[in-house]
């Protein structure tokens, strides 16, 4: 559950679009806008996946519409997007998460499949979440938007060429949009997280180190000066700041969320 003081109303009256929103990040996302006033959106690919997501937003006291889509469809983007003007009357946040990890193998030996599969869900979801969600939130007066990259978005790792390659290119939609957006009265900033515990490390893990995951996740976590991964409260608490008025004269920044796994 969100760390925020119960009864915040940072974001009362606000639509807030999560993608991803059964994964770790995406789910504790939810539940931190929901908790701050905001009326959620969760979209993600199996509704079953959804209901605890929905049932956490409606145990905070918020209200929730799970959307199932592959955002990597044109066709249903601009449905989860419909649904959410629909269903609450506008969209004014949007939290750009899906996203998905690929495989851990050399990039001379990367599944071209696997690799097109990557860059569609992680660069081309990303890229169609700020089309079609453009207009709704024009419509709103603006609003805020965040893109989920990963502090492979500015470093490299030849065995995740895939995930690295999708990550610096949100990181150039985030500057993209960050450059013209404003003039509909929206800002667009990305959070890249360092490891975060949730199911994606766990396969990250396995595929960096078969059969010695746990091995794995400490020296991962060695490598960070706070010496653990993040929680996914602890990034949701990140993406929430940048959404929020508090932050309404920061565009196009990149945040880390790291434990400070970049500054060496």
């Amino acid at each position: 559950m969100s760390e925020q003081k119960k009864g915040s109303s940072r974001f009362a009256g606000k639509v807030a679009v999560v993608t991803g929103a059964a994964g770790g990040i995406g789910r504790a996302t939810c539940e931190r806008l929901a908790s701050e006033g905001a009326h959620i959106v969760a979209v993600d690919l199996r509704s079953q996946d959804l209901e605890p997501v929905v049932a956490g937003v409606r145990g905070l006291g918020g209200e929730a519409l799970a959307v199932t889509a592959d955002v990597s469809i044109a066709t249903e983007v601009a449905r989860y997007v419909d649904d959410g003007v629909r269903h609450f009357g506008g969209i004014d946040l949007l939290v750009n998460n899906a996203g998905i990890e690929g495989v851990v193998k050399p990039l001379e030996d990367y599944p071209e499949d696997v690799f097109d599969r990557v860059l569609a869900v992680n660069v081309r979801g990303v890229f169609l979440g700020l089309k079609y969600a453009h207009p709704a939130m024009k419509a709103r007066g603006g609003g805020s938007i965040v893109n989920l990259a990963s502090v492979a978005g500015i470093t490299g790792n030849g065995l995740i060429s895939a995930y690295v390659a999708s990550k610096h290119a949100v990181v150039g939609l985030t500057r993209a949009a960050a450059s013209t957006y404003p003039a509909a009265g929206i800002r667009v900033n990305a959070v890249l997280p360092a490891p975060v515990d949730t199911r994606m490390m766990r396969a990250l893990e396995e595929g960096f180190l078969p059969g010695q995951p746990a091995a794995l996740k400490q020296m991962m976590a060695s490598q960070i000066p706070l010496g653990r991964y993040a929680e996914p409260a602890e990034v949701a608490g990140v993406i929430a700041f940048l959404l929020s008025d508090e932050t309404r004269y920061v565009n196009g920044s990149l945040y880390t969320v790291d434990g400070g796994m970049t500054t060496f």
